[in-house]
């Protein structure tokens, strides 16, 4: 009795040769792969991240660090500020505490990020308020005497 052979026997007697998975890399690209390790370290590619970083020329050293009058929070992270960093806007009012709280936890905790994320919103309602204050307290010092007129009269 003849004996029973599934697709892919039958398809590799077709093709003349059984299928393999894996394809093997050739052995030139192999070596080319490692030839680039045992370079000399002036010509290999990664050389300039191995390095420290110098200053190029002409630029001016060192760089003078940066002191601030008002208070800059920083990252928990962070043992020292970068060289330059702004301090235009000094944070203020209910925004500048709750940015204070937000720089007392760390990066990764989501607590963080959000109330970042309100600070921002709160200054903006902060800075709403602070801009329509010239002319909202006069309008609302004439509606109150108009109501009070009124009630009067009634």
């Amino acid at each position: 009795m003849p004996q029973k052979t599934t697709q892919r026997q039958s398809r590799a007697k077709k093709n003349g040769a059984p299928r393999t998975r894996a394809k093997a890399k050739p052995a030139q690209a192999v070596e080319k792969q490692a030839q680039a390790v045992d370079l000399d370290p002036a010509n290999r590619p990664g050389v300039p991240m191995e390095t420290a970083p110098q200053p190029l020329a002409g630029a001016r050293v060192p760089i003078a660090l940066q002191h601030a009058d008002v208070p800059v929070f920083k990252h928990a992270g962070r043992k020292v500020m970068p060289p330059v960093f702004g301090t235009a806007q000094p944070p203020k009012g209910l925004s500048g505490l709750l940015r204070k709280a937000a720089y007392a936890k760390p990066d990764h905790k989501p607590g963080h990020w959000m109330l970042l994320l309100l600070a921002d919103r709160v200054d903006v309602w902060e800075h709403r308020l602070r801009r329509s204050l010239p002319w909202a307290a006069p309008s609302a010092a004439v509606l109150f005497a108009g109501l009070m007129w009124r009630a009067r009269r009634a």
